[in-house]
């Protein structure tokens, strides 16, 4: 039998996310048929009124993907339990331990980072971090190495490392995984990844909502630790990363920490030319009035609510062929993409007149608002025109798209995979200790350097696509930012 606990099961993760995922895995009969689910948080609150609150939050997001299903609901609630519990104190866990038995337990931390060290602590005093037991950990976990050494040595006191799945959600979007099969499964896109073929790489995590009352936890965190960290770097890291020799967690894991090791250090000097930091104010975001960030806090902060770099790869593959990251709050759209730049051919033997100017090809890889997969291609307008005359196209990728009479399967929430992957303990998509640490590394040399160099964010307008020194960063290497879909 297996038991996964959630600490933190009333917070707004485990409604919004956990367990709708739970109940889609449930529709779908992926979970497996001996799985306990239990709630565990400090409200004091009995199983009925914890499972109604639970039948709100799964049920409305059911209905909107037309998935809702009695039969599945009654499943899953026949697996939910809840218990009251202060997740620090090991005497207050005996009763999940008791309830639990010498079940193999999973347990998801969906709490705040600052309360890992403690929790991990009581979990092994009361018994629930046993050999065959894991652990999932939210990212990020601390705000630079130190804070993160910290609490993953606690981790590591009272679990071993293959016991710990430590969560970057954006690895489990189907997309995502796509780039692994359409890099490695296919002959046509990699003999050509890497500086010989491609100009430069792009990647936008665009936010058009603000920081609003979560200022507290943003302030600390700012953009930098908030996504680049983790969501971008993890991105980054699939798309440069050498081809492993199999599918193993650790044969995957393994070449992604290489990638982190090979990133050009940013320097106190090297900052202004190669970063750009921004904080928005007032403006108009989505047809209404924004307000800037300091008016959210109440006051004037150094804060990053944006951030874009140049980010070059010390190897074999990808030296000369720059890598440019930028993401933020309040920004025109809410886009998240990677955009594979190729070179343009190397001389063209057609007029660039009338016969339409050659593009070079690129390849979008789309994670949000849709996700999808697209080439632009240069193709000859049709017609009998006798001067030949070129067009480009946009070719989707992604399945059903080609298909018109395929319905597109429903679009899953990314803890669907996750949550079957820890289930069953293959921990390819999670973050390993060695990656996370050299990822904090990095980071931290980068706000060192901004420290040092007394470097301000540059104010932008909500709505707009951040900073004009964004758009500098690129264009002093005569290259542009994308600015639409394809």
């Amino acid at each position: 039998m297996a038991a996964l606990v959630l600490f933190g099961g009333g917070g707004d993760l485990a409604m919004r996310m956990l367990l709708p995922s739970l109940y889609f895995l449930e529709h779908d009969r992926l979970l497996p048929d001996d799985l306990k689910i239990i709630g565990a948080a400090r409200t004091e609150e009995s199983r009925a009124e914890y499972v109604a609150r639970v039948r709100l939050s799964v049920e409305a997001k059911a209905r909107a993907d037309d998935a809702w299903s009695d039969d599945a609901w009654a499943r899953l609630d026949a697996r939910l339990d809840y218990l009251p519990v202060d997740a620090t104190d090991p005497a207050s866990l005996k009763p999940i331990k008791d309830k639990v038995g010498e079940s193999n337990v999973i347990s998801f931390l969906a709490v705040s980072p600052s309360l890992y060290g403690r929790i991990v602590t009581a979990l092994k005093a009361a018994g629930l971090a046993d050999p065959t037991d894991r652990v999932v950990l939210e990212k990020p976990v601390g705000r630079d190495l130190q804070s993160f050494l910290q609490i993953d040595d606690a981790v590591a006191h009272a679990f071993s490392e293959d016991q710990v799945f430590r969560i970057d959600h954006y690895l489990g979007k189907e997309t995502v995984q796509n780039l692994i099969a359409l890099r490695f499964g296919n002959t046509i896109f990699e003999p050509l990844w890497n500086s010989l073929s491609i100009d430069h790489v792009q990647i936008t995590v665009g936010e058009t909502v603000g920081v609003g009352d979560r200022w507290p936890y943003y302030d600390e965190y700012g953009a930098l630790r908030d996504m680049l960290q983790n969501h971008m770097l993890q991105l980054l890291c699939l798309v440069a990363m050498e081809p492993p020799t199999d599918l193993d967690p650790d044969s995957v894991r393994n070449e992604k920490v290489k990638v982190i090791r090979s990133l050009r250090p940013i320097t106190e000097h090297e900052a202004e030319r190669v970063t750009v930091r921004g904080q928005y104010v007032a403006g108009t975001s989505e047809g209404k009035p924004a307000k800037s960030y300091s008016e959210e806090r109440g006051q004037a902060s150094d804060t990053e609510t944006f951030v874009a770099l140049r980010v070059d790869i010390d190897n074999w593959r990808w030296a000369g062929t720059p890598f440019f990251l930028r993401t933020g709050k309040r920004l025109a759209e809410k886009r998240t993409e990677i955009v594979i730049q190729f070179k343009p051919v190397p001389h063209s033997i057609f007029d660039h007149g009338d016969r339409g100017a050659i593009e070079a090809n690129r390849l979008v890889i789309e994670l949000q608002p849709d996700e999808d997969i697209s080439l632009s291609v240069m193709n000859k307008k049709p017609g009998l025109d006798q001067r030949m005359q070129l067009q480009p196209i946009q070719m989707s990728l992604s399945w059903g798209q080609n298909d018109r009479t395929a319905a597109p399967p429903r679009r899953r929430i990314a803890y669907e995979r996750l949550l079957l992957d820890a289930l069953s303990g293959d921990s390819t998509l999670f973050v390993r200790r060695d990656e996370a640490e050299q990822a904090w590394k990095w980071i931290d040399e980068v706000a060192e350097a901004w420290q040092g160099a007394a470097f301000k964010p540059k104010d932008y307008a909500a709505g707009t696509w951040g900073p004009a020194e964004a758009d500098l960063l690129l264009a002093r290497t005569g290259r542009t930012w994308n600015s639409g879909h394809g």
